[in-house]
């Protein structure tokens, strides 16, 4: 389950070459290293971090040239575990697949772009889907995922609803603002930080509710950094060069979420179509990006295992995982 490809990807690459990395060290005028980062969807404030450290020149600073470009159908995932890019971005809900079984990707998740999951059910308001329960007889937008259906399952139940009373309606939904006002659907997987602040600067009123407040099995990593697994093995210093100027980015935009925005719209200029959006929205996850952690980036093995734990009690997987299988802390930077 990918939950921001619910839209019609872009076929095109966006390559931002000299804007995101450098030609030349300047240092030591030597070629610097190339790295192709794969986004999982078009840019926006999850993405804050990768455009600051741009424009501050962090990249630059490391010796590293950054492409950054669109997924294809296919996801982020095929592209970084076939070597095609070093980089992607991906969520923990969406690799278990990968990880599984005897195709399992080649990839390891090196970095938490945001700390929590901050996905959750937003809908029109007083209807009554505030909470897991109210999506009794109600119309929710599914993308008929194996995982995304038995969240839903696990959270009504666990406040006493029956997931078999929800109307499933295929999603086709582009523009939640839209959709809730049409009244095509009544609910939607959303990550509040950008569709649900989205409805709120619309006027939309709604209620909405997290899946990790009602089970906190559903606090996983979403989104995430990946790399290639080779990579990781043969170029670990450029890997620790690379955090540590995104990490730099995203520390930046923590502190300064209106620049931040600023900086984010310059390198996505169709973004400054809804500017309000994009300022609400960054201020929201600036909060997120560290949270209470120490350092930006940080995995909890507790908290990243037990989202797997959960999965390998459901049998949907092509076989269990190792819950604690995946992700590494080993890469990122100390000070």
């Amino acid at each position: 389950m990918k939950i921001l490809k619910k839209f019609l990807l872009l076929s095109l690459a966006i390559t931002l070459t000299c804007g995101l990395g450098a030609c030349k060290d300047k240092n030591n005028n030597t070629d610097s290293e190339k790295i192709t980062l794969v986004l999982d969807w078009t840019p926006n404030t999850n993405h804050t971090g990768i455009y600051v450290a741009a424009e501050k020149g962090y990249f630059t600073d490391a010796g590293i040239e950054v492409e950054v470009v669109q997924p294809p159908e296919g996801g982020a995932e095929m592209l970084v575990g076939s070597g095609k890019a070093q980089f992607g971005i991906s969520v923990q809900d969406g690799l278990a697949p990968a990880f599984a079984g005897e195709n399992a990707l080649p990839v390891t998740a090196v970095a938490a772009l945001v700390q929590h999951n901050t996905s959750g059910i937003i809908s029109r308001k007083g209807e009554g889907m505030n909470t897991a329960k109210g999506l009794e007889r109600h119309k929710y937008a599914t993308w008929d995922s194996p995982v995304e259906k038995a969240t839903i399952k696990q959270v009504m139940e666990a406040q006493g609803g029956d997931f078999s009373k929800v109307e499933l309606i295929p999603s086709t939904v582009t523009d939640e603002v839209s959709a809730l006002r049409n009244k095509s659907v009544d609910a939607i997987w959303v990550f509040y930080g950008w569709a649900g602040i989205a409805c709120r600067v619309a006027g939309v009123e709604t209620d909405y509710f997290h899946f990790a407040d009602i089970d906190e099995v559903f606090d996983y990593y979403t989104p995430l950094l990946i790399a290639n697994n080779k990579y990781l093995e043969e170029n670990p210093e450029t890997v620790r060069a690379f955090l540590s100027a995104l990490s730099k980015g995203y520390e930046y935009a923590v502190e300064n979420p209106d620049d931040a925005a600023d900086i984010l719209m310059k390198y996505a200029p169709e973004l400054k179509s809804n500017p309000e959006l994009i300022y609400e929205s960054q201020k929201y996850l600036s909060a997120q990006y560290v949270a209470e952690c120490d350092r930006w980036g940080e995995f909890d093995p507790e908290r990243w295992a037990g989202f797997y734990k959960w999965l390998n009690t459901l049998d949907i997987l092509e076989e269990p995982i190792d819950p604690y299988k995946g992700f590494t802390n080993d890469y990122l930077p100390y000070e």
